[in-house]
């Protein structure tokens, strides 16, 4: 051995060696914490894109709920008009029967 190493820097080195363990100890601990934030914030982001489609899924419901309602809501308005409609008929009916009877009964028929 042509340069032989001496305790003093066999110790530095070791020294070294530690202080460098733990930087990168340190480093991992970091970086751990940062993969758990980010982890829940997947989980987060997933659940919230489950929600969207409950959502979603909801108000799709909704709206062929709200068009069955709106078409017998149509219907049902449309009965009062055609029984208004009828009932105005049978009273203008009546009414020109009572002035045909009246003309007829002054001609002497």
């Amino acid at each position: 051995m042509d340069n032989p190493v001496t305790h003093r820097e066999l110790e530095q080195f070791r020294d070294l060696m530690e202080s460098e363990n733990d930087r990168i100890k340190e480093e991992n601990n970091r970086q751990n914490h940062r993969i758990e934030v980010l982890e829940d914030s997947v989980r987060e982001i997933s659940n919230l894109a489950a929600s969207t489609e409950k959502l979603a899924a909801n108000m799709e419901n909704m709206l062929k709920v709200q068009e069955q309602q709106s078409k017998r809501l149509d219907q049902i308005e449309g009965r009062d008009g055609e029984k208004w409609r009828k009932a105005v008929a049978y009273i203008g009916t009546a009414i020109l029967g009572a002035v045909m009877a009246i003309v007829f009964a002054k001609i002497g028929l």
